[in-house]
């Protein structure tokens, strides 16, 4: 059964690396990336709301690995609830595995086992795992004492959710790395006008980056009460 994975550093998202990554806690990039290329030996639990980044810290160490030589694999946990036995097999035999999501199989007690019987797999052929969740450990409502346990062991690495300054330099970095050409009043108008939540807001800025090429604009805020009032893309 075909398991959801991003072995190959060509497939990760360009906008997607521990140094594009704004708002982390002070100190975890370096550290992030010192276990990513295996500096470090640490595992890592990496947790915090939906829409603060776990995903892109999942992705860019796989990508700092893979740059360094070593070998990453990537695995969404909600793509293979009911399966998670089947979707670690063999993965002892990588360097990093990134297993993003641990809220969509806790309380499935037989994706538990897998998870815990993986673990301890990978602790013994010294495989660095980094879990994410939005909630920690204790709260996740794991059913297995001994995954709850053995979760708690790793490095915490707590990501808060970012106030509109934040919010707003994620923008920007994005447009710069995309080579778009926005204004900062349409920035503005951007985190005033539309929803906040950081996902959507760059859904909506790569689909308006489009837009820009097809009409060969730079966006402005007229350009976007244009776009906006003819059908924004659903996110």
């Amino acid at each position: 059964m075909g398991v959801p994975q991003l072995p190959l550093a060509l497939h990760y998202p360009r906008d997607q690396r521990l140094e594009s990554f704004i708002g982390a806690p002070d100190g975890a990039l370096a550290q992030l990336h010192a276990i990513a290329v295996g500096a470090s030996h640490d595992w890592v639990y990496l947790e915090g709301a939906a829409g603060t980044g776990k995903t892109h810290q999942a992705l860019a160490m796989c990508s700092s690995a893979e740059q360094a030589g070593r070998l990453p694999t990537y695995v969404p946990l909600a793509s293979v609830v009911g399966r998670v036995r089947v979707a670690l097999e063999g993965l002892e035999q990588r360097e990093l595995v990134a297993l993003d999501g641990l809220d969509a199989v806790a309380g499935n007690r037989e994706d538990e086992i897998a998870l815990f019987d993986f673990h301890n797999r990978a602790r013994a052929a010294e495989v660095t795992v980094l879990y994410t969740a939005q909630k920690s450990p204790g709260e996740l409502g794991l059913m297995l004492p001994d995954l709850r346990s053995r979760l708690g062991q790793c490095v915490r690495v707590l990501l808060q959710p970012l106030d509109e300054e934040g919010r707003a330099a994620v923008l920007r970095e994005r447009a710069l790395r995309r080579g778009l050409a926005i204004d900062e009043a349409a920035i503005e108008w951007l985190l005033s006008h539309t929803g906040r939540e950081l996902g959507g807001l760059i859904t909506l800025l790569d689909w308006l980056d489009r837009e820009s090429l097809a009409a060969k604009r730079r966006i402005t805020v007229p350009f976007l009460r244009q776009v906006l009032e003819e059908g924004r893309p659903r996110y």
